[in-house]
């Protein structure tokens, strides 16, 4: 038996498993760094606090501690800006993360990140209205 057919296999696996030519190159940048995924415990039970919906495919969380957590969605939901109630798919695990689903009017919505933001949700501007409007108004 012949076993000749097996020798250009390991030797294709031996120099891709090299560690020479698994290190990274140390001079280029890493440029694409994405933020750390961040998750809620217990979300069903308390976890999460608040939510503020910022558009059609972003909403806000807030955790028990305060902190606040930003889910972009996969798609956006027309009925987002609308809603007073979502719901939350954690798949068994309790926590809401990154792969875990929202209920928004009874549609549900993948999650495409979820990570933890610095301090408080930006505040939606007024629409409708320009600051000279306001500054004339003022005035009068």
């Amino acid at each position: 038996m012949k076993l000749s057919f097996l020798y250009p296999a390991l030797a294709a696996l031996a120099v891709a498993s090299s560690p020479a030519l698994a290190q990274d190159n140390p001079g280029a940048a890493q440029s694409t760094e994405k933020p750390a995924e961040a998750s809620i415990a217990f979300a069903n039970h308390g976890g999460v606090r608040d939510w503020r919906a910022d558009g059609r495919d972003v909403v806000y969380f807030q955790d028990a501690h305060r902190q606040w957590y930003k889910a972009e969605l996969f798609a956006p939901s027309p009925d987002l800006p609308y809603t007073f109630f979502i719901g939350l798919d954690t798949g068994g695990m309790d926590r809401l993360d990154r792969w875990s689903n929202l209920y928004i009017s009874g549609q549900r919505y993948p999650l495409k990140s979820f990570v933890k933001i610095d301090g408080q949700p930006p505040k939606k501007a007024q629409k409708g209205k320009k600051p000279e409007a306001e500054a004339k108004a003022t005035v009068n």
